[in-house]
């Protein structure tokens, strides 16, 4: 079945030539004009792949990004068209899985979105390679049922991402896990984006896990190393 991909842009010319481009490449699309209807139609047809314009009206790419990864859990690579735009993705843990400047070559983008496909097939490896239950504390992670149970309190519905990230740190606590192995073994190899993309999915996961997520008592940052699951 060919792969998904959601095309955002509010300019309909760039709309209709990356979605031919991509049709040609085998893909299938859908495009959208703003990030609320992009939202809509990937509820009721989840992508594979986001190709996200940052400059939309209205709700902008960077404040659709959060949407599309808790609520859709999809890959998002962000366009951008404006140096400022550029700065701003690398200043902020977005957590976007690459970016690519207008304009591009058609080549390169379809590059991009070769490898994030080939990393988003990959990425729940880790949980599915080992089913056993982990226990950390009164924090137990079953990777066959996909929960969590902290405490008294089932989470059932973590995103594929924050559950993989979260299954590696249990699986080496109450040892450090770097912030590099995490990229290898939860984003994978081939990952193209910028290593903030881990400081947000802790930060997401600390707001589920922790009782004061300002104040992490299980998931706990070494600095200059990465991070470190144990028990409060």
């Amino acid at each position: 079945m060919a792969r998904h991909i959601l095309v955002v842009d509010d300019d309909a010319l760039m709309r209709r030539s990356v979605s031919f481009q991509l049709e040609q490449n085998g893909y299938r699309t859908t495009t959208a004009e703003t990030a609320e209807a992009a939202l809509d139609i990937a509820k009721r047809d989840r992508p594979d792949l986001v190709l996200l314009d940052i400059g939309l009206p209205g709700m902008d790419g960077l404040e659709a990004l959060r949407h599309f990864q808790q609520e859709v859990d999809t890959a998002v690579i962000f366009v951008t068209a404006r140096r400022r735009e550029l700065d701003t993705i690398l200043g902020l843990e977005l957590g976007a899985d690459g970016y690519i400047t207008k304009p591009f070559n058609m080549d390169v983008l379809l590059a991009h979105v070769k490898s994030v496909l080939r990393r988003v097939g990959r990425e729940t490896a880790v949980t599915a390679a080992k089913n056993e239950t982990i226990t950390v504390g009164d924090l137990t992670i079953d990777p066959a049922a996909h929960t969590v149970q902290v405490a008294d309190k089932v989470l059932a519905d973590l995103p594929p991402r924050e559950f993989a990230l979260l299954h590696v740190l249990a699986a080496a606590s109450p040892n450090v896990v770097s912030v590099d192995d995490i990229l290898n073994r939860v984003w994978g190899a081939e990952f193209m984006g910028e290593p903030q993309g881990v400081y947000v999915h802790v930060r997401w996961l600390r707001e589920k896990i922790e009782a004061d997520p300002q104040h992490p008592q299980r998931l706990i940052t070494v600095r200059g190393v990465g991070y470190k699951l144990v028990v409060p």
